[in-house]
């Protein structure tokens, strides 16, 4: 019976072990990174060469930056900042969660950004954005080259190439005029506050430097060492 029992043991141990490649092989790569330094790649320190996965997570410490490659698309990182990637049917997409990030991407790949504000994607063709999350109330979304879109709810704006908009959230309107503060619910009971949500240009300084140093990078071959 004890000899049974250990046989038993040892088939199933064997089983498992089977079915281990099996759910490797079924989850699809997302990317590689391509450029690491002072960058997480979940709990561990990233490293050029390290496969990415949809649901993995990316940071960056201060003065650090991070860069993938997502097919023929790149995403990037700079200092202090972090997200998550995901995936679905048609493009990659990835969950910023503070900080700065950015792209850029073909027609055939796009990437779409993932922020409290909205989606930030290409609206066609080839294009560089960049989205730089300051509170999870603004965001500064930044249209390099080719126009972007920002989908937020049931609105959808366009930023031109070459435009810089601020993206605010503001949850605390202020009354009409003449409104009665305790509102038609009598007194103690507030009605419901419907977010407002709003795009102005804003000036970034040194945004011509800027860019020129993360397209300088973007445009750079993976197979070219780090200066």
């Amino acid at each position: 019976m004890r000899t049974m029992g250990l046989s038993c043991l040892v088939a199933v141990l064997v089983c498992g072990l089977l079915t281990l490649p099996v759910f490797a092989a079924n989850e699809k790569p997302l990317g590689m990174i391509v450029q690491a330094e002072q960058a997480q790649l979940g709990a561990a320190r990233a490293a050029v060469g390290a496969t990415v996965y949809p649901g993995d997570a990316l940071a960056t410490d201060a003065g650090g930056t991070l860069r993938l490659r997502v097919g023929s698309a790149q995403l990037y990182l700079l200092s202090a900042s972090s997200a998550t990637l995901a995936q679905n049917t048609h493009f990659a997409q990835v969950v910023v969660n503070h900080g700065t990030v950015g792209f850029s991407s073909p027609a055939s790949e796009p990437i779409v950004l993932q922020t409290p504000l909205g989606n930030v994607r290409p609206a066609s063709g080839a294009a560089y954005g960049q989205v730089t999350l300051a509170s999870p109330r603004e965001m500064i979304v930044a249209a390099y080259r080719g126009d972007l879109l920002v989908d937020y709810n049931d609105e959808t704006h366009t930023i031109p190439e070459g435009k810089t908009y601020r993206v605010t959230l503001d949850l605390d309107q202020p009354p009409a005029p003449n409104a009665d503060p305790q509102g038609p619910y009598g007194s103690g009971v507030k009605p419901a506050v419907n977010p407002h949500w709003a795009m102005k240009a804003a000036a970034v300084a040194a945004v011509g430097v800027a860019t020129y140093f993360i397209w300088d990078e973007l445009s750079e071959s993976p197979s070219r060492p780090n200066h």
